[in-house]
Order: structure tokens, then sequence, then C-alpha cells
């Protein structure tokens, strides 16, 4: 097997939150009926956090089949979600067919085992099969008596949130409040980074609107983390700028082991306009309250995401913005920053497309943008971008000026 390099400092906090489920704790958040097999010396199922995949079946000894399919009907994008346990009462391997109702298969698989965080699963132990039109996957799995999850990307759950923002809010210029309640119950959180005089000019973050979307939050707390330095840079953005973050958007859909959507039946990145869904509601209601205050402006929003490759979307480029110029400048100074690097950006703009990017920029005028990084890309590179991100960002915002009246 071959690492996942430096699952970042915050993902110890991840990997706490899947070894817990891997003991049998913390799995009764788990919305959908859990699913198990065994053959009689090996088992597999889905009792945890996470968990992704319709059925189970004992096709032979050592041998299962998954049925993995979208949450609902609803689903069009490909994001095909699986995770799975497995356990066997001695050291062998098993044999483990994911078969896909629609899409087929997208996210190589990841091993999560308690005290040593992920690997990848050696990529001489995936088959690609196709069946019809459908790429399907054979997997050879290690399995002993500890049990170990299977997934399409390291779990990034609610817990290793929880720990994160408890970490980050031992600063005393970060706070944490709760924005609301996600359809199912659970708490979304709103960080808070300003100085001791918070300053009125707002930036807002939110990331994971999609559950699988695991690497734009990675990419998303390493550059949160960025902004808290003491540097000179970090400094002064903070004393003319409060930063907003909502870092998982969609914790139901994390938990339920969706491929898109939240609990509506609704992907939440097609909701901002007709806002039919408690989480992005909660987002509408910050941003326009932050319009409505005498005391605050905001100046920009990114929104982190996970596609097959690093790119950002971003407006077009005679779109008018207040502040103007800021996405150019932030656009050059990250590639300065990243000399070895390609910096990947698309332009476009749907306004009858309700995405975030649209619906903020169309209802507010400030530069948007849709921060993507890529499935497979290297965790430390992943870190390496979104702190590069963070200081271009904060560069090209004190540098920037209201539009004229």
């Amino acid at each position: 097997m071959r690492p996942l390099v430096a699952l970042l400092p915050v993902l110890l906090a991840a990997c706490a939150t899947t070894q817990s489920a891997l003991s049998g704790d913390d799995v009764g958040t788990v919305a959908q009926a859990a699913q198990s097999c065994s053959d009689g010396t090996n088992t597999i199922d889905g009792e945890f956090p996470g968990s992704g995949f319709a059925r189970c079946e004992v096709l032979g000894k050592g041998w299962f089949r998954l049925s993995i399919e979208p949450e609902d009907a609803k689903v069009t994008n490909c994001s095909a979600w699986y995770a799975f346990r497995a356990l066997g009462k001695r050291a062998d391997t098993i044999t483990v067919d994911l078969d896909y109702a629609s899409c087929g298969h997208r996210y190589q698989p990841k091993i999560g085992l308690p005290g040593k965080g992920w690997e990848r699963l050696d990529p001489d132990a995936v088959e690609l099969r196709t069946v019809g039109d459908l790429r399907n996957a054979r997997l050879t799995v290690p399995v002993d008596t500890t049990a170990r999850i299977l997934a399409g990307q390291e779990l990034l759950l609610p817990d290793a949130y929880d720990s994160w923002l408890d970490k980050l809010t031992a600063n005393p210029l970060a706070s944490r409040a709760e924005l609301g309640k996600s359809a199912q119950g659970r708490s979304i959180d709103r960080l808070t980074i300003a100085a001791a005089t918070p300053a009125p000019e707002q930036v807002v973050l939110v990331g994971r609107q999609h559950p699988p979307e695991v690497t734009g939050g990675l990419a998303m707390i390493a550059f949160v983390e960025r902004l808290l330095e003491e540097d000179d840079l970090a400094k002064a953005y903070r004393a003319r700028f409060t930063t907003q973050v909502v870092p998982l958007l969609n914790p139901d859909g994390v938990v339920n082991g969706h491929w898109r959507h939240a609990t509506g039946g609704v992907d939440l990145n097609r909701d901002w306009g007709p806002f039919t869904q408690p989480e992005t509601r909660l987002m509408r209601d910050m941003l326009e309250g932050i319009e409505a205050d005498p005391n605050a402006k905001l100046r920009l929003f990114l929104d982190f995401h996970s596609t097959r490759y690093d790119t950002i979307y971003t407006l077009l480029p005679e779109m008018e913005t207040d502040p103007p110029g800021f996405l150019p400048a932030w656009l050059a100074d990250y590639a300065a920053r990243l000399p070895d690097y390609d910096v990947r950006v698309e332009p476009g703009h749907n306004p009858d497309l309700p995405v975030s990017k649209a619906w903020v920029h169309d209802r507010f005028g400030v530069p948007t943008a849709t921060y993507e990084i890529g499935d497979e890309t290297d965790r430390a590179l992943i870190r390496r971008l979104g702190r590069a991100a963070a200081e271009a960002m904060m560069a090209a915002m004190l540098a920037a000026d209201h539009a004229p009246e």
C-alpha cells in the first residue's frame, strides 16, 4: 500500500473519528438501515457514519458483492460514493465487487485503520470491469481481526470538524457559533475570524455542500488555518477583514454517505435562489444579514468543492464586481506562489443555474469563485495549494478598493 502523505494535522481528528467508528463507538447517527453480510469467517457492514452502499451479498467464500446506488432517483452527478467496513477471523484477503447502479467507479479506494490513518489501496488490488455501460470495480481487500474501512475518500465527518473547530477556537481570534440546524437536526457551525475589534468588511467561505468532496474540505482547512497565523500579511488582513467560515454545510449528506444531496432530494449547490432546503436558507440569511448591517460590507465569497482535477471556476472577466479587479489579482498572485504548478482557471456564468457562485454575485455584486480540488490530488500538495490560495487572497483583498459610486 502507498501511504497518503501527510493527511494534515487536522486529519488526526478525522482519523480519530474513524477509529471510534471502527471500534464500534458513535455509530448511532447513521440514518440509513444497517447493511451487513458474512460468509462465516469474514464480515462486511456499513454500521458507521459515512457508510455508503445499498446491499451486500455473499457470492462465495471470501467473495462479496456490494450494490452501490445513489441516495435517490434525482441524483445525476457521478460522485458514486462507497464506504464499507471489513473484518476477518484471521489474516487473509477477500474479494469485493462494487456494482454500480449508475455512473460507475470514480474514487480510488482508501483504507482506514485504527491508529494508522489512511492509505491508498494498492492499485494492483483494483480491477476495473465494464459491465454493460458501467465501469464496475473488483477489489482485493486485506482483512484480519482488526476492522478496517474501505472508502472512496478519507472519512471527514462532523466529529472531525468539531475537533478542528475546537482547536481553532483556542485562539482568541476565532470564535464559533451555531449557524443553525440541518434538516435532520445536526448542528451547522460558523467560525468567525476577527481582530479584537472586528473589521466591517466581510469575507465568506463555505464548504462541503457535496458529501464526497473531501479534497475540497482539506484545502479549506489549510486555507482557514493560514488566515490565523501571526505573520504581517495575516495580521494586516485581519485588521481590515472579518472572515465567516461555514466548513460543513451538508452534515446530513456526509453522515448518510450520500453522493450529492442532503436529505431533501435536492443538490444544495442547485438550490441557491429557490432556497427550498434549510441548509441553503441558512446561508442566504447569513449573507443578507451582512448586507442589512450598516456596519458590515460583504466583499468576497468562495465555495470549496472537489472534482476530477484541480481548477477554479470564476466569473467572466468582463463582469463587474465590487471590489473590482480582485479575481485577476488573486489568480496571478496564486500562480506566482506556485511556480511549479499549473493553475487552471475556467471562467463562466450561468445565471439560470442556481449555484452559489452565480447567486451571490448576482445578488450582492461581489467577486465569487468555486475553488475545486481533484479527487486524487496529493494530500501534501492540497495543503500547499490551500495555503497559497489564502495568502494570495489576503494580499489581493488588502490591495482592493471599492468600486466607484
